[in-house]
Order: structure tokens, then sequence, then C-alpha cells
């Protein structure tokens, strides 16, 4: 029921970019592929039918806040994610890791991490187990390992101990299986910011012989650059054969460079969240189109761009949305910036395929600007 092919492979120098597919039992994905992010089982602000239209190939759902609100045994019972949210896409679900890593009071042992689904609320105690139970009563097609997300920076002892753990950890989410024929169980691969640390994960996670890997632990503060750095790290120890998913990243820059070393799959908030914020991707460079000067600016908020926003509406329409504060206007943002995600990902496809992955980055770029300065047009 799963199977990843990869039909092209980038033969330019220092550029390890695939093209594949991958088949689940909610349809094939197109790879290198970005997730739209739908963390309580929805897009904010859009419906599946909206989220489909964008072009978007599969979603992801948040297992920590579905877990907390309504509950897994709820969505079970209605059938799971596909039918509670009504979405005929692939579903990937996280464990729900990096959200119990990011509270404030909690306490990690060997067992697992206790903490409080709420303020003042009774301690809940997340194991590898618990968290592999909840995702197979979610009933995603893709669900993932149960791992220790670090900060950055992190000291290197405690980075050693958390790789070692995690690794344990991966190994009961696998003996934890139940549903083996209808949900793939990606592992994930920690080490921080260290080298070696990241290698010897690779090293350990391989032989286990999950159906695909993740990169966790970025996007969590380092930087492009030392992203870029633990790419080259990681990824040459990764099976060639399987698929590779970068973990909470999925900003312009972060693509390119991710597919340059062979990552396939991406997921982010930030560009709904920029989206909610006014703040849109074009092909020229970015737009707040809350600035005054688009008021009575009639033309499209991209001119190149297809989607259902930019063929409907134009920069002064959106301006007054977001003016007025009305929904609309973050519906319609969310549109066009998962719609411009998707239409740069088939570039990116293309230009592997066509052997001019870099000179396809150069001329993106060249327009585009970068997310370290302004935006190209705030």
């Amino acid at each position: 029921m799963f199977e990843f092919e990869i039909s092209a492979r980038s033969k330019e120098p220092g550029v390890s970019g695939r093209v594949g597919s991958l088949t689940t039992p909610h349809g094939k994905i197109e790879t290198p592929i970005f997730m739209p992010v739908g963390t309580r089982a929805a897009l904010r602000a859009m419906t599946p039918d909206q989220v489909q239209a964008t072009g978007a190939q599969i979603v992801l759902a948040n297992t920590y806040h579905l877990a907390l609100q309504p509950g897994a045994a709820i969505i079970e019972r209605l059938g799971g994610l596909h039918n509670f949210m009504s979405m005929p896409l692939p579903i990937l679900t996280d464990s729900g890791g990096f959200q119990v890593f990011s509270l404030p009071k909690k306490q990690i042992t060997e067992k697992g991490v206790t903490f409080s689904w709420r303020k003042g609320g009774e301690p809940f105690l997340m194991t590898p187990e618990r968290a592999i139970q909840i995702q197979e009563q979610l009933g995603a097609d893709i669900i993932m390992a149960f791992d220790e997300c670090v900060p950055y920076p992190c000291p290197r002892d405690y980075a050693e101990q958390s790789v070692a753990r995690t690794t344990r950890w991966e190994q009961r989410c696998l003996a934890a299986r139940r549903r083996t024929e209808d949900q793939a169980l990606f592992g994930i691969v920690q080490g921080s910011t260290y080298e070696d640390l990241r290698r010897r994960s690779c090293e350990d996670l391989v032989p286990l012989d999950f159906p695909g890997y993740a990169i966790g632990g970025l996007s969590v503060g380092e930087g492009l650059e030392v992203m870029n750095q633990v790419l080259g790290w990681t990824t040459p120890f990764l099976p060639p054969d399987k698929p590779r998913y970068l973990m909470g990243v999925g900003l312009p820059e972060d693509l390119w460079c991710g597919v340059g070393h062979g990552v396939d799959m991406f997921d982010c908030v930030i560009p709904t969240r920029h989206a909610r914020g006014a703040l849109l991707y074009t092909f020229q460079g970015k737009m707040r189109v809350s600035n005054k000067r688009y008021r009575k600016d009639r033309l499209p908020p991209d001119t190149s761009c297809p989607c259902y926003t930019c063929r409907n509406f134009s920069r002064a329409y959106l301006h007054h949305m977001f003016a007025a504060e009305e929904v609309t206007g973050t519906t319609l943002a969310c549109i066009h910036n998962i719609s411009f995600l998707q239409q740069l990902m088939n570039q990116i496809r293309k230009s592997i395929e066509e052997g001019r992955f870099l000179e396809a980055k150069a001329e993106f770029f060249a327009r585009y600007g970068s997310s370290y300065g302004p935006p190209a047009r705030n």
C-alpha cells in the first residue's frame, strides 16, 4: 500500500535533488512536496475543497492538539481523521513530541514525558506506546515516531543522551504498532547541531528499516546556514530509496536548500501564519498587502499566479479585507500562499527533471529576494 519511486535525480555538482512519487492508501504524492499544516484537523479559515484547489497533495494534523481536543477516541469513533475532517487527501500526523517538549514544565525519563494537558491539570505520561496508540486511533496515512526535540543551542552531553534515548523510544514505537498495513511509521533522526551525533542517529535508525525517515530538531532557531550544514551531515547516511522528510521547514529559502540536499517532504505553519498577518508570497517578492500603498491597487496580488485569489481579487480588495478585519481576507491570503508554495514545488521538480536546478534557484532568488532581509515589496 506504500511505495516510493524515484523518477529523476539531479546530476548537477553539489545537488542531490530528486523527483519521485509516494503512494499511500489515499493517493499518490509527487515529491518533493510541501505539506500545509491543519493543526487541529483544519487549515484555519479554509475548507477542504479550498485546500485541494491550491494543488496541495497531502496535509498534516497535530497529534498533541487532537488528543487534547476532541480526543483520539472520539475521532476514531467517527471514522478517523479523513472522515472527521472530510479530507480525501493523504494525511500525516506528527507524534506530538515537538509540542510536548515545547512545554515549560515537563519531566523526561526513560518511560516518556510527564506533563499537564492544561494549566493546573492532572499529570499525563506520554510514552512512545501511547503516541503510537493515539496516532493509530487518528488513522493518518503516515505517522511519526516519538522522539525528543532538543532546543537550540543544546549542550553536547545532553544531545548525546537524547540521541540514545530517542533511538530506544523509536524501537518501542515499532514494537507498539498494530496497524501495519494501512499506516507508514517514519523514524526521526536527531542529534542537534553535532555532526557525529547526526551520523550516529542515522546509523542507529537505518537498520530499523522504517519506510521513511524524518530529519528533526531543525527550524528551532539555528538559521539557514546551520540547517544547510546539518542537512549535509545527515542526508548522505539515509537510505537513498526511501522518502526523507524535513520537519517544520517550509519557507521558500528552506525548500530550495532542503531539496538540494535530497529532501522529499516539507511542512511548516509559517506560510499560513504569514498569510493571516497579510504577508503574501509572490514570485516578485513578498508583499505586505495591508500596507497603504495597496489601498487603490487594482492588480492581483501576483500577476503570474493562477490561484483563486489572484484570478478574482485585487490587492486593493485584500487591503480592505484586512483593514476591515474580515475573515475573508485571511482565507484569500492563505489560499494564495499555499498555492504559491505548490507552484514553487512544481517549478523545483521540473528544474530537476530538466537538469537546471541551480539555474532555476538563481532565477527565483533574483526576483524574490531573501526572508532574512525586509520583504521585497513591504
